[in-house]
């Protein structure tokens, strides 16, 4: 009887510590640091702690102004680019927009991506640009506005940059191949290479994920 009693405890405990390793491959990790270094907090009174991104107010292809309260409440995913650019941009925004037509209808979900190129990138470039790319207003906002002040929080807030590591002046030219992901919270979630179609793959489904929380 103390044989059974004792094997059923141990099947208990390693059914236990199953469940939390399952629990914690079905969330995503915060993302607190530069160096992207995954966390999984289980104490929601930590949360609070974690980084979220900062103030902003920029202009979108449709002349409106967009801030971070626009996307507070939405899971978005963030990428920066510029509409002359000849080769990477075509490549990460073809892909944009693989993620855009997959949550089309999904209100909770929008993108935001921001020009490292704002004093060319006006409005109506944007609003061509968008046109020529099949954008989705209201899904998909292109964002122009003061060039220091995106350069900031592309890399203070979304840590969006390429050699995080080196020290680069505030007027250096930003460069990105990334996309990220960012919770209702406007915390970051994930980040994605996005020209490779496999992590494409990828984000889509932890934006599902994340949809559960």
């Amino acid at each position: 009887m103390k044989k059974i009693i004792s094997f059923s405890f141990w099947i208990l405990i390693i059914s236990c510590s199953q469940k939390q390793e399952t629990n914690q491959e079905n969330r995503l990790p915060f993302y607190h640091t530069a160096d992207f270094t995954p966390q999984w907090i289980s104490d929601k009174s930590q949360l609070d702690t974690l980084h979220s991104l900062a103030n902003f107010e920029f202009t979108n292809q449709n002349n409106q102004k967009i801030t971070q309260e626009n996307l507070r409440g939405k899971i978005h995913v963030a990428c920066f680019f510029f509409t002359l650019c000849p080769s990477l941009c075509p490549k990460i925004m073809g892909n944009m927009k693989v993620v855009q037509d997959s949550f089309q209808h999904d209100k909770n979900f929008i993108i935001a991506s921001y020009s490292v190129m704002p004093d060319r990138d006006s409005v109506p470039m944007l609003r061509s640009y968008a046109t020529k790319n099949q954008i989705i207003d209201n899904k998909w906002h292109l964002l122009t506005g003061d060039k220091k002040q995106i350069y900031q929080l592309a890399r203070k807030s979304y840590f969006a940059d390429e050699n995080l590591g080196v020290q680069k002046g505030e007027n250096d030219f930003l460069h990105t191949e990334n996309f990220i992901l960012v919770d209702k919270n406007l915390r970051i979630r994930g980040i994605y290479n996005g020209t490779l179609s496999l992590e494409i793959e990828q984000l889509i489904k932890d934006i599902r994920v994340l949809q559960k929380e």
